[in-house]
Parts: C-alpha cells; sequence; structure tokens
C-alpha cells in the first residue's frame, strides 16, 4: 500500500489545492442555511460551472464529450480536497457521477453532445428512477411498466428515494419491458423528461427536516423509443454499468461531524470541577471512534492505491460505507449523551448542528447506496468467501413470482 501520491499526483494535488482555495470560498455554503434548498442549488449551479470553465468537471470522461480523458486517481484527489472546501454539491452529484456517463455510453453521439454540455456546466439536473417501494435492495424486482405502442413507451408506475427529483430536469429510468422473462432480462432503459404530462413529483420529508428525497408517479407517460439507451431487454446490463459509473466513496461527507469536533466538545463542556474529556469512560468511548476513522483512513488508502496502479478496487468500498455510515450515526448519539441534549428541534429553530444533523441523517445514509444488509452480503460472498443467498426466482418468469 502507498501512503503517498506519487510525484505526478502530488503536482496534480497541489494543482488543485491552489485553484481550489481561489475559487471555491465565492460559492461556499458555510453561511447558507441547510433548510434553504433554493440557495443550496443557487450555489450548486454557480460551482458547477466554475468548475466546468476549469476543466474539473468530467476528470476521466472522453474528451470527446467535453471531458478531460484523465485517469481515476486524479477525480479522487480533486475530490478529496474538493472535500476541504464547504462546496455544494449534492443535487449534481447523482447526475454528474452516475446518468451523464451512463448516457454517453449508450445514446448516439448527437443525444450525448445535447445533454453532456448542459448537465457539466451546471444548467441541468438529473436523477437516477430506480428504486420502488417494493424494489430498493432487490432492484431487478422493479414493477413500474413499459408497453411498447409503435415508436413510443407508455410508463406506469412509481419510483422513490429519488434524491432531487424535484429539482431535476432529467431522469434515468429502469423500467420493466417485458414480464413474460426472469426479472433481470426483462428490463429496459429509458431517460425521461422530468416535465413530461403524467409524471408526478412529490418530496418526502425526512427526520432532518429537509426535503431532497422525493417519490415519483408515472401515470400513461409517453416516452419516445428515441430515448431508450441500450437494447430493450438490456436494461439490467446498462443499470450496472450506471453503477459501475459511481464515484468512489473515498472521503467521508464533507460536513460530518470528526472524531476532533467530538474532542474539542467534550473539552468544552464543564461537569463540576473537570470537564467531560477528563472522564475515562468518555476518552475510551472517543479513542473507539478514533479507531474507527483510523481503519477507514487505511482503507481508503489502500483504495487510492489500486486507482493510482489503474486497477479497479475490489469489495473495499462495502466495508468503507457500512463502517463510516455507522460511525457518522453513533458519533452523533454519543455527542448528544454528552450534551444531554434530544436530537429533534422544532422547525422554526436554528438549523441542526452537525451532531444532531448526522444523528438524524445517518440512518438514511445507511440505506442509501446499499444497504447495511447488501453490504454485509457483499462482503460475505466477496471478501470472506462464504456461499451466496439461494436465488430461487432468478430463472423463473417474473409474471410468475408472488
Amino acid at each position: 500500500m502507498n501512503f503517498e501520491d506519487s510525484a505526478a499526483e502530488a503536482a496534480y494535488r497541489k494543482q488543485v489545492s491552489a485553484w481550489l482555495a481561489e475559487h471555491a470560498p465565492a460559492w461556499s455554503t458555510a453561511g447558507a442555511r441547510r433548510d434553504s434548498e433554493a440557495e443550496i442549488v443557487r450555489l450548486a449551479r454557480g460551482w458547477q460551472a466554475c468548475k466546468a470553465a476549469a476543466g474539473y468537471v468530467g476528470i476521466t470522461w472522453p474528451c470527446e464529450v467535453g471531458g478531460q480523458g484523465g485517469n481515476a486517481i486524479q477525480q479522487v484527489i480533486f475530490s478529496q480536497e474538493e472535500a476541504r472546501h464547504r462546496v455544494a454539491t449534492m443535487p449534481f452529484q447523482v447526475g454528474m457521477g452516475m446518468c451523464i456517463p451512463t448516457v454517453y455510453s449508450f445514446a448516439s453521439h448527437a443525444v450525448a453532445q445535447r445533454y453532456v454540455g448542459p448537465a457539466m456546466r451546471g444548467e441541468e439536473i438529473w436523477c437516477q428512477l430506480f428504486s420502488e417501494p417494493a424494489a430498493g435492495s432487490d432492484l431487478a424486482g422493479i414493477r413500474t411498466r413499459a408497453l411498447r405502442d409503435g415508436d413510443r413507451w407508455i410508463v406506469n408506475g412509481q419510483k422513490v428515494w429519488t434524491s432531487w427529483a424535484h429539482h431535476s430536469d432529467y431522469g434515468l429510468l429502469l423500467v420493466r419491458s417485458d414480464a413474460g422473462l426472469p426479472k433481470h432480462k426483462g428490463l429496459t432503459m429509458f431517460y425521461v423528461d422530468m416535465r413530461a404530462p403524467g409524471v408526478d413529483v412529490r418530496q418526502i420529508r425526512g427526520m432532518t427536516g429537509e426535503t431532497d428525497f422525493n417519490e415519483v408517479f408515472f401515470t400513461d407517460v409517453v416516452i419516445p423509443d428515441s430515448q431508450r439507451l441500450g437494447d430493450v431487454g438490456q436494461g439490467w446490463k446498462v443499470a450496472m454499468t450506471t453503477l459501475m459509473h459511481e464515484r468512489f466513496a473515498i472521503g467521508r461527507p464533507a460536513d460530518a461531524p470528526s472524531v476532533d469536533e467530538l474532542v474539542a466538545l467534550a473539552r468544552s463542556v464543564r461537569s463540576s470541577e473537570q470537564t467531560l474529556l477528563d472522564n475515562a469512560a468518555v476518552r475510551e468511548a472517543i479513542a473507539g471512534f478514533y479507531v474507527r476513522d483510523a481503519g477507514l483512513d487505511f482503507i481508503r488508502m489502500r483504495v487510492q492505491t489500486s486507482l493510482s496502479k489503474g486497477r479497479a478496487p475490489g469489495p473495499e468500498a462495502s466495508v468503507l460505507k457500512l463502517v463510516m455510515a455507522k460511525t457518522r450515526q453513533d458519533i452523533g448519539a454519543f455527542a448528544m449523551d454528552l450534551l444531554e441534549s434530544g436530537a429533534i428541534r422544532d422547525t422554526d429553530s436554528t438549523p441542526l448542528d452537525g451532531f444532531r444533523y448526522y444523528q438524524l441523517f445517518a440512518p438514511g445514509l445507511r440505506i442509501a447506496g446499499g444497504t447495511d444488509e447488501i453490504l454485509r452480503n457483499i462482503i460475505a460472498e466477496r471478501v470472506l468467501g462464504l456461499p451466496p443467498d439461494l436465488r430461487v426466482d432468478r430463472d423463473l418468469p417474473f409474471n410468475a413470482l408472488k
């Protein structure tokens, strides 16, 4: 494992760091309220355009679609350095990390030219319409139907947990086009105009008070066959390509509370003649969080080493996601215990602080991008070599499943 950047990587990191120090402060979210979505989106659009103008969007994408033709480690370095600055990226993470790479991989050159540029510049936002009420971890179990009618398709069904759908211009839509085939073989992928007739986006308010998740209903939505990505019935293959493009979660969320902040919190609170940090039980608990974070740092370095050598990382990302989300939730809960404080505030109060926010946000983080249970299955099968789960429905027609 390499603990240091190569000479070329160090030079690129220095270049990126200098550029961010000069430009990121103008788009900082430090003074913005978490519950002010309009302001967050405004800042995110501006920051996206700023990065695109400097060539820091689509770093690994082909030059012919406006990318830089760079390598994965350059993208990782930029993401790591960007995370040191409080800039808004969330409205564009799904589109830039998953949707647009799929569009340029499967769409015609003309279609790619139409959609890639506006997304890179922050002019259009994309969402991913995959999960459904009965198909989240088992993505191939989706029930949203698409029936062919000449050169168009009629779509009916429901998607859920679609991040930023209410701000999105377009979405990547996975549907069932043939229920007579096994569940993995009867799927087809499209891109859809989120303002098309019959598309109904309804926001879902989470425990944090934010409404970035949505449920989306499709009622007789007409999608031209020209908006199909990949062949009919090859939606699972396209979806796997989409997921493979997802950016590696090398760093923890930029605004997540750190162990250092927990130490500072414990040092700032006094109990009798001592601070909470003088309590042996408190120090032991904080040391446990430090060990967890140190382990995550070493795994990130392993992933970064693989990328630096041009190799795709293995299932390490599953370990990162599993431990990181639970650790952030536990740190938030521990901080609340130290302060003898509750996690819920009135809706008219000031924004949630980092510890309180992540105690409420982390349960959703443990579902998004793969539930804890799914990640444990991946680790069990691909790391520990344990027997896989029995999948008795793999070869059965979908319409025969109960």
